[in-house]
């Protein structure tokens, strides 16, 4: 699913049933996608590639469909808010507007929270999953959070890069750990696939990584000079932009100032060596 607001949810059909690679944002879409994975056969797993809330939230309607798998760092930080947007009222401030049947079924904050379907598989480092005739290798490549998760299929020679990689869209940097995500894309780079499914934006090949690996040194260099030249926070946050270069992605065009905003003053923030406490990496960003 490339063309919905919210992240690319994904299914692998095996011959002992599927895996479901993050779940919809949108209640209507992740009922739907369900409904459709368990037409070829039990769902064994759901796993999430990172904590934020366009690749959990639907993990709500998941319930009772194989277990969930999380790598430790997105189970400690699960559905964590942070200064700038707040993630349950991220997901419902979008239903109006993207999922208008979706209303009826989403259930209070309160209830949310206290039905939060949670991980009943929690590992650390790598982890290799078998189904049916599948292989899942679950790889820790953190940088755009600390516990992102690429999952590569050998079989099907393709890696769920979760958003490490946005193809084709804007890039969501704020608080994230630019080298540990360089390094991220090395190890993705190393992988034999024919295909990259990001978390944003269209399907793409493994050459792509590259221009992912560009638009972040870009933005590392654009914000290193002006703190070289002594720009202020609020004078990098005006000047240092890159709206001209991609769209943003489905149903969030609305957000592109605030991507630029956030992207510039967090990286202000790391290379000044002024970041704020509340920046910390475990506030959240989509």
């Amino acid at each position: 699913m490339t063309t919905v607001r919210g992240c690319n949810p994904s299914v692998v059909t095996t011959s002992d049933g599927v895996v479901v690679i993050d779940t919809p944002q949108l209640p209507t879409h992740a009922l739907r996608l369900r409904a459709e994975a368990e037409r070829d056969g039990p769902v064994r797993y759901v796993v999430n590639t990172e904590h934020h809330v366009d690749h959990v939230f639907g993990n709500h309607w998941f319930k009772g469909a194989g277990e969930l798998v999380n790598h430790r760092e997105i189970d400690r930080l699960f559905m964590v808010g942070g200064p700038e947007l707040e993630p349950f009222g991220y997901a419902v401030e979008a239903i109006p507007t993207d999922d208008p049947d979706g209303a009826a079924l989403l259930p209070s904050r309160e209830q949310y929270f206290a039905e939060a379907h949670r991980a009943s598989v929690v590992f650390t480092g790598d982890l290799t999953l078998t189904v049916g005739r599948h292989t899942f290798h679950l790889l820790h490549t953190p940088g755009h959070t600390p516990g992102q998760t690429a999952v590569y299929v050998p079989q099907e020679r393709v890696v769920f890069t979760g958003d490490t990689v946005f193809s084709e869209c804007q890039t969501w940097l704020m608080n994230s750990d630019i080298d540990q995500w360089l390094t991220a894309l090395e190890r993705i780079a190393g992988l034999d696939v024919d295909h990259v499914v990001p978390g944003h934006g269209p399907v793409t090949t493994p050459s792509y990584l590259d221009v992912q690996r560009k638009v972040l040194l870009e933005w590392v260099d654009a914000v290193a000079e002006a703190v070289a030249l002594g720009w202020s926070r609020d004078e990098t946050v005006e000047r240092v932009t890159f709206a001209e270069r991609y769209p943003v992605d489905v149903g969030q065009g609305y957000m592109m100032q605030h991507i630029q905003t956030l992207n510039a003053g967090s990286l202000w923030d790391k290379l000044a060596h002024r970041r704020p406490q509340e920046q910390e990496d475990d506030a959240w960003q989509p």
